[in-house]
């Protein structure tokens, strides 16, 4: 049995695990395609369900701030945790963060999809919001998330801020669904 494009309820909450495809009804699709470019090989995908938090305002207001860079934490395969800074955008009360597929954060997100994210007022760094969440991966074969991205943090089209972008692999959009929100705000 083969599920139709993925909604967002049901985008929040995959896992990818290495296994069998289709061994879950209906949880064969778009992630199976991720999993085999990041040469995880054939997947299963295991739904888990878990309640995501909408984002108070004052966050809102500085993940759409373009001074506003944020720190992605995924986990290393022993463990470990792997810190990358980022830029980022919101849909909704989901944050978009582009990856690619032979990058460590991407590569981890795959394996587990736990995250956190960490955002700091730009007029006073000792504010600032974590963002726990659980992240789904889609291909970005247009590569049009770090498009916007680039724009809104240095006004160019990503390709004019970084050439060697040319020849980097293929591209992912990490959705991250928020669901705990704390800090010092």
């Amino acid at each position: 049995m083969t599920a139709g494009p993925v909604t967002p309820a049901e985008r929040r909450r995959v896992f990818v695990i290495p296994g069998r495809a289709g061994e879950l009804p209906g949880m064969s699709g778009g992630l199976t395609d991720v999993s085999m470019l990041l040469g995880i090989g054939v997947a299963r995908h295991l739904l888990v369900m878990t309640m995501s938090v909408a984002l108070p305002e004052d966050v809102k207001q500085y993940v759409d701030d373009p001074r506003v860079f944020a720190t992605l934490a995924t986990i290393l395969p022993d463990g470990q945790p792997h810190l990358t800074v980022v830029w980022v955008k919101r849909d909704g009360d989901d944050l978009l963060v582009s990856t690619t597929v032979d990058r460590q954060q991407g590569k981890n997100m795959a394996r587990d999809p736990r995250v956190t994210l960490i955002i700091s007022a730009p007029e006073n760094p000792y504010l600032y919001a974590e963002i726990r969440g659980n992240v789904s991966l889609t291909p970005d074969p247009a590569r049009e998330l770090p498009d916007e991205l680039s724009r809104k943090y240095t006004g160019h089209d990503y390709l004019t801020f970084n050439p060697a972008s040319v020849n980097d692999a293929a591209r992912l959009i990490a959705r991250i669904t928020p669901e705990k929100v704390t800090g010092q705000r």
